[in-house]
Formats: C-alpha cells, sequence, structure tokens
C-alpha cells in the first residue's frame, strides 16, 4: 500500500484553509495546516511535507519566509505561492527562494494541483506584447517596495511619498479574492 503524499497549507484565513484541506483531503492527501511561520516551524519538527500551499500574505508575516523555510528544510518540496497580491516582484522572489509556482487568487484545487505537476519551466510559452497602463506599473512598484520592506506598510508608505492609509487603500481596492 502506497502513503499518501502529505500537503501542508500555510494559511491565516481558517475558512480557506478548510476548504482547500477537506478538497485535497478528497483528492487522497493527507493535509496539515499552519497559520504562520511560527506554527510551520512547529509542524516541521515532526513532519516533512511532500507539497506545500503558501498564502503570500499572513497575517503579521510574509508568506516568502516560510518559502524560504520549506526549502531548506526539504530541498525538493513542491511549493506553491497563492496569493492575492500577485506581482512581479513577489514572484520572483518567491521562485529565487524555492517555490516551484506561484498562482494569483482565484485559484481552485485543479489549478494547484496542476501546478504540483509542473516543476519545470515551459520554453515554449507564447510572449506576447502587453500593453502596461500607469496602474499596473503603480501597482507592481507598490509590491516591490511592500517586498523590500517585509511587508510593512508604515515603512512603505514612507519610501513611496505617500499617506499610510492611502496606501492601504489601494492595496484594499487591488486585492484578488
Amino acid at each position: 500500500m502506497t502513503a499518501k503524499p502529505l500537503l501542508l497549507i500555510v494559511e491565516d484565513d481558517d475558512a480557506f484553509a478548510r476548504t482547500l484541506q477537506r478538497s485535497f483531503e478528497r483528492r487522497d492527501y493527507d493535509v496539515i495546516v499552519a497559520s504562520g511561520p511560527s506554527a510551520l516551524e512547529a509542524l516541521l519538527l515532526t513532519r516533512t511535507p511532500d507539497f506545500a500551499v503558501v498564502d503570500l500574505k499572513l497575517a503579521h508575516s510574509s508568506g516568502l519566509s516560510c518559502v524560504e523555510t520549506l526549502h531548506t528544510h526539504r530541498k525538493d518540496m513542491i511549493i506553491i505561492v497563492l496569493t492575492g497580491y500577485a506581482s512581479i516582484v513577489t514572484a520572483v522572489q518567491a521562485i529565487k527562494l524555492g517555490a516551484t509556482s506561484y498562482l494569483a487568487k482565484p485559484a481552485n484545487t485543479d489549478d494547484i494541483e496542476r501546478a504540483f505537476g509542473k516543476v519545470d519551466g515551459d520554453a515554449q510559452v507564447p510572449i506576447g506584447a502587453r500593453q502596461t497602463s500607469i496602474k499596473t506599473i503603480e501597482w507592481e512598484r507598490i509590491n516591490e517596495v511592500l517586498a523590500d520592506t517585509g511587508f510593512n506598510l508604515s515603512e512603505t508608505a514612507r519610501r513611496l511619498g505617500m499617506h499610510r492609509r492611502t496606501l492601504a487603500r489601494k492595496l484594499e481596492k487591488r486585492r484578488i479574492v
């Protein structure tokens, strides 16, 4: 009898984590859930997952630190970063830290499981010209500075020269759920 693959979900939204957990359990995975970096560290003392799904923006921290911890713990672990705050900067950082894929929300169980099977890059992906709007450039710059400051809103606002509440409104307005 083959052991079920062990999936770790690092997600601070309890309802979403439970939904994802039940969905993967129906697909014959053993699933464990951590709500943040400290819970992750505790779980890794006793378990070593085969797969991980990590939310980029956790309540008081960045999921990027979790990606780094997981990759250090097991180099061949397949790590998927799932985020409602997708940006080029965080995608690049996630891959550099050991993630194998980066998915923007909304993503379902099928999307995540498909990403588990695609650990190598695809050189045949079509390259298309894309017009970048001013709002997209602003959004990517905000996310770049946000990642540089360790997701500290006050410091990000200071570096961008905007009021903290304005930054918070912009982040909430562009949220992808």
